[in-house]
């Protein structure tokens, strides 16, 4: 049955130029690293922003033209479809190309308006999964997108919330790592545990991206600042998200806040983290009022990562 409706227009996507306002004048980052290049985006915890991040990241991919493949590892519950606003054309999988009833660039949606960006979603909801489905299922999927005649620069692994056989089979591919957290202590725990997982499993290429940070509640303590975040984790900052009331109007027009004009914070944030990702940068310099923010020493938040 298809999804319903959507009730909001979609809006124009941002100009070129303003990517090249806000990266000093440059129209597109460098690439770093052979080619494809895959990054799986997880963050243990669900809710955190994970799916927003990898839509959004593919989509700045595409617009610097840099072709993609986003994958939705998540068999049961898919969403990166809705917010790519693809939901209506997701007839094939990757299911369908294991079980032989497909070619696996048949499964390949390409989006409209983003010739560079391609969705292939794991399996469709409430389909059964064929007997050939295990941890080495997407790794035979990125092998098949380097042999192919025209290879992406990038394939991004939407992982499934949780560590279960949904996240061993999202990660097996993966050379890098984007890990999505919130600055509370639940998703920090959670993303804390993950590090030390992709770490086991040879992913040594690890940066995070610290979503929906207010900075109000940053200078009033009510909240940890990225800084805290990045010396909990003691891993090096992709980008730094604030909090944004757009992602909500964003999702339901089912295009990723980088396309939005005039561009909205987290959209900025989010761009300039692709930056960082192609050039396999981090960053160096962090919000002002987190610089003023006194740094606390010890104390419960530290303690629950030994630190």
């Amino acid at each position: 049955m298809a999804f319903a409706p959507r009730l909001l227009p979609p809006r124009p996507p941002a100009p070129a130029a303003a990517t090249a306002r806000h990266n000093g004048g440059r129209t597109a980052p460098e690439l770093s690293g052979p080619t494809p290049r895959v990054v799986v985006v997880t963050s243990g915890k669900g809710g955190v922003g994970k799916t927003t991040t990898t839509a959004n990241l593919a989509a700045s991919l595409a617009r610097l033209n840099f072709p993609v493949v986003a994958i939705d590892a998540d068999a049961g519950l898919r969403n990166l479809d809705l917010l790519l606003g693809l939901e209506n054309r997701v007839h094939l999988t990757a299911a369908d190309v294991l079980a032989g009833d497909c070619r696996l660039d048949q499964a390949l949606i390409r989006h409209r308006s983003l010739q560079g960006l391609h969705l292939l979603c794991l399996s469709k909801p409430r389909s059964k999964l064929p007997l050939a489905f295990g941890s080495k299922t997407l790794t035979w999927v990125a092998d098949a997108l380097r042999r192919s005649a025209t290879p992406p620069a990038f394939i991004l692994i939407d992982c499934p919330a949780g560590v279960d056989a949904g996240f061993v089979t999202a990660i097996a591919p993966a050379e890098e790592a984007v890990l999505v957290t919130t600055p509370d202590i639940t998703a920090l725990r959670d993303a804390d545990r993950v590090a030390g997982l992709l770490e086991c499993d040879g992913i040594k290429d690890i940066k995070i991206i610290v979503n929906r940070v207010r900075p109000d509640l940053v200078r009033g303590e009510d909240m940890m600042s990225a800084l805290d975040v990045q010396e909990m984790l003691g891993l090096p900052l992709l980008g730094v998200v604030p909090e944004d009331s757009e992602v909500i109007r964003s999702t339901n027009r089912g295009m990723p806040l980088v396309l939005t004009d005039p561009p909205t914070p987290a959209g900025l944030a989010l761009e300039r983290a692709t930056w960082r990702l192609v050039e396999r940068d981090a960053m160096t310099a962090v919000m002002v009022e987190e610089q003023e923010r006194p740094k606390k020493k010890g104390g419960f938040f530290f303690s629950l990562f030994g630190g």
